[in-house]
């Protein structure tokens, strides 16, 4: 089974498996599609992230495919630039692509088919065109006045629902890169692209920093709610942020899913996680992330403490754990009981706008994830990691084996959705497409007093109760704008090997399955 944002990814996915490829193998296949189908989330000048399950022995793997600064760029520099923030457009912002690196290593290790056979989907796509989903066309809208350049429209303006967009640009940048490998990419033409753009646009990056990139294999992160094994790939990225959540709220009576006080004690639990990882996620080569300290259910009981029932908290701060001392979602799940759950990005909707001309891609602007303090561990630095937004997830049941691979894709509420999933699925026994339907909160913890924005859907009851409560809620976000509420796909396995999935309605997608 796979379950991604759009049936075209979702069809080339079950292609893959139904030749007899791994689900590392499915999902690099549907995201190499999301890069021509979803521009307006991923592509070439993004980053990934993945989980991968072996059913065969029960492993589970962290790959990191995020990239690093410039060598060239410090905060030394901007102040000399006389920068003291950074514009999402700005050269500066661009950090090395790393998601081409990382389909190679992720099919290196967990597939069983060559990288050219699994871009081929994608190539046609690009080639031939596809018709523009409803949703993608609304962020594509949206979005338009980023770019910088006119490959990635249609007259000079955005493709509508249902025209055919065709990007050959992008499919030359596809084509090198299934037949001359990573290095394609990273060290010929493409390179080349890359640097001129980020020149162009004020950056410092060289042809060396993008020669000199590498994923990593990393353990993963978890924790256990209510037995339930979750599992988040480590920092860089703020997949802590919803396993620290859930821990606090483990502790706590949980009610029925319209409980206003459930979602009180959620929006408290995030708050308190996000106060903690915007702290101190960084790149844990260049500092260090107390992971497993604050992964301690004893931390987790000091901080849900804080939790007031009936009274949202103001002015939350990190806890000291020491002692003494847009975006694409996709999933897969093979026959042999693999699986690989695996997301891509590059950042604020179309990145930085910057295409390399001719390429039909945009870069992203990942190094807005920097902190411009000196003092901060996430702090901007030569070659360094930002913190990053995108989760994949993953579930296991009490005795080790496979629930399901998950995600919710959308920025910060990534692990807010992780959040409301999990205890749809876990508290509530619910299927994956219920859990993916229900209405959601978003809270914004990089804004004053963390306000809550509520979708179409939320119940009044819930909407005044959090109010009583003393939360600053914005209710009933409409139409396109509930993506700011994330889109989410989830496979769950029976213990036979039953598959359950569920795609989110948020998005242009499906989970398709044989």
């Amino acid at each position: 089974m796979v379950a991604s944002s759009q049936v075209l990814a979702s069809e080339a996915g079950l292609e893959v498996l139904r030749e007899g490829g791994t689900a590392a193998d499915a999902c690099v296949a549907m995201d190499a599609v999301l890069h021509v189908t979803e521009p307006t989330s991923t592509g070439l000048g993004g980053d990934m992230f993945a989980l991968h399950y072996d059913g065969a022995t029960g492993r589970i793997t962290a790959l990191n495919g995020s990239g690093r600064a410039p060598r060239a760029l410090s905060l030394e520099l901007l102040r000399q630039q006389g920068l003291t923030e950074l514009p999402p457009s700005h050269g500066h912002t661009v950090t090395v692509p790393g998601v081409c690196a990382g389909w190679f290593d992720l099919v290196e290790r967990y597939g069983s088919m060559p990288v050219s056979r699994l871009l081929a989907p994608a190539i046609r796509l690009a080639g031939e065109g596809f018709p523009v989903g409803p949703v993608t066309a609304a962020a594509w809208e949206r979005g338009f006045g980023q770019l910088q350049s006119p490959e990635l429209s249609i007259a000079g303006r955005a493709p509508r629902a249902g025209e055919v967009f065709r990007n050959p640009g992008l499919e030359r940048a596809l084509r090198a890169i299934a037949e001359g490998g990573r290095d394609a990419f990273y060290r010929g033409d493409v390179a080349r692209g890359i640097v001129a753009a980020v020149e162009r646009a004020g950056g410092a990056m060289t042809l060396e920093d993008l020669a000199a990139h590498e994923s990593t294999w990393e353990e993963p992160i978890g924790t256990t709610y209510r037995g339930i094994g979750v599992w988040e790939c480590p920092p860089n990225g703020q997949g802590l942020t919803a396993l620290l959540a859930l821990n606090v709220l483990e502790g706590l009576e949980i009610g029925a899913p319209f409980d206003a006080g459930r979602w009180h004690a959620q929006i408290e639990a995030l708050r308190l996680a996000f106060a903690d990882t915007r702290a101190y996620v960084a790149d844990p080569r260049c500092a260090a992330v107390p992971v497993a300290e604050l992964l301690a259910k004893e931390y987790a009981a000091e901080r849900r403490a804080r939790i007031h029932p009936d009274r949202a908290a103001t002015g939350v701060e990190c806890g000291t754990p020491w002692r003494a001392s847009d975006t694409v979602y996709l999933c897969a799940v093979d026959a042999q009981g693999n699986a690989c759950s695996f997301i891509s990005s590059h950042f604020m909707g179309f990145g930085t706008g910057i295409v390399p001309e001719g390429w039909g891609f945009v870069l992203q602007n990942r190094g807005l994830g920097f902190s411009l303090d000196a003092g901060h561990p996430n702090a901007l630095g030569p070659g360094k990691r930002p913190y990053h937004t995108i989760i994949p997830g993953l579930l296991t049941r009490p005795d080790g084996t496979l629930w399901g691979p998950f995600g919710v894709m959308g920025g910060f509420m990534q692990p807010q959705g992780h959040v409301q999933v999990v205890m749809a699925l876990v508290d509530d026994g619910a299927d994956p497409q219920e859990a993916l339907e229900r209405p959601r909160f978003s809270i914004a913890p990089d804004q004053a007093g963390s306000p809550v924005s509520l979708e179409v859907g939320v119940p009044r009851h819930v909407v005044e109760g959090l109010r009583e409560r003393g939360h600053d809620v914005v209710a009933d976000v409409p139409s396109f704008g509930r993506a700011l509420f994330g889109r989410g796909q989830v496979i769950l396995r029976d213990p036979d090997g039953t598959l359950h999935g569920g795609s989110d309605p948020r998005a242009d997608g499906c989970a398709l399955g044989f």
